[in-house]
């Protein structure tokens, strides 16, 4: 019985400690924050980060298998997951598109490894961008899920030179639970994600 206690208290212990530096700021005082600058009556109202996905569109990869492997090696250097391929779900002749082909990667985070990324995002990859003022406020969609795009991958530091010598885009994609754009960007903030100041 001691030993089975003890079992319990090491894993609390160790689930204590892998938690993300975000999502404990989150619990520890985010949401309360929140909560009352929304005056919402209920916690489970308070806006909140599902899951983040990163995505590759690379319809050029159809014709370039080593952009292919790039891309991969990319999304799962950043984000530790594998890729999974997007295909197309029509076909388009005016751009010798088939259907079922091979259009993309993308990955979903969840849980400690989505926070830990936007984590990294924030602190060591966005200020890395050249001439970078702050992130588009108007990048929200009519659900309040909101977009990142970055032309090449050279920002992420995770990656060596010979790694990023074959250059493509990719999207990053918070997808949030908020009633409205307004919740969502306040989240963001919290997160300390830097937006760029509207002009008046």
């Amino acid at each position: 019985m001691a030993e089975a206690t003890k079992t319990t208290t090491a894993k609390a212990t160790q689930s204590a400690a892998s938690t993300a530096r975000l999502r404990s700021r989150y619990a520890s005082g985010m949401q309360t924050e929140l909560k009352k600058e929304f005056r919402l009556k209920n916690i489970h109202e308070v806006p909140r980060l599902e899951k983040i996905v990163v995505n590759c569109g690379l319809g050029k990869a159809k014709d370039d298998k080593r952009l292919m492997e790039v891309a991969t090696n990319t999304l799962r250097k950043i984000t530790g997951q594998q890729p999974v391929p997007t295909v197309a779900k029509q076909s388009i002749a005016s751009f010798k598109l088939r259907e079922g082909n091979q259009i993309g990667l993308k990955v979903t985070l969840r849980g400690d490894r989505m926070y830990e990324f936007m984590d990294r995002l924030i602190t060591l990859v966005i200020p890395r961008l050249r001439d970078f003022h702050g992130v588009n406020p108007q990048a929200f969609d009519g659900q309040g899920n909101y977009a990142i795009g970055l032309s090449d991958q050279s920002v992420f530091p995770e990656l060596s030179f010979e790694e990023t010598t074959l250059a493509h885009g990719l999207q990053v994609i918070f997808v949030i639970n908020a009633r409205d754009k307004a919740q969502s960007r306040a989240l963001l903030e919290k997160f300390g994600l830097p937006f760029e100041k509207e002009k008046a």
